[in-house]
């Protein structure tokens, strides 16, 4: 498996959605959370959003509760939050685990294809992965990358 397209997720309603409705698109996946020291990378997240959704770009949120208890909330309070706070309009999916044996399989594939320093497992909130047109993850990005530093390497792929 070369491609994230294979990969089915739950939406913020629970329901299974597939990565394929995504093919064609460059795509920023990110780990997140609400009660982080790196949430207010949602405001830099929607500007990228702003700036490149009409170049066919997008940015798939994964809220994360695995980091220091930082993503407690009911899917509708995280929705809530992102929309209130940040004026988030991408999409934010169901809140799923990235690291263990109950990761989330398409974090297990994003893992291995960009590894990490040191070991592969995600590290914080806030972690990146920039995924091509053909659904290829390209490169792994620290949660203290802030999104605005990723704007040239989204640019190559545009």
């Amino acid at each position: 498996m070369d491609s994230i397209y294979h990969f089915k997720v739950k939406n913020s309603a629970g329901e299974d959605f597939s990565l394929e409705q995504y093919k064609g698109k460059v795509l920023l996946i990110v780990n997140t959370a609400s009660k982080c020291g790196f949430t207010p990378q949602y405001k830099g997240l929607q500007n990228l959003y702003e700036k490149f959704k009409n170049k066919g770009f997008c940015i798939l949120a994964f809220p994360c509760n695995q980091f220091a208890g930082q993503e407690p909330g009911s899917a509708d309070e995280i929705n809530a939050f992102c929309t209130l706070n940040y004026g988030v309009s991408f999409p934010v999916f169901a809140k799923i685990d990235v690291n263990g044996r109950n990761a989330d399989p398409l974090f297990d594939f994003l893992k291995k294809a960009c590894p990490g320093f040191i070991t592969n497992s995600i590290k914080w909130n806030f972690t990146k992965f920039l995924i091509d047109r053909s659904g290829t993850p390209l490169r792994r990005y620290a949660p203290f990358t802030k999104p605005e530093k990723i704007i040239k390497n989204i640019e190559k792929f545009i």
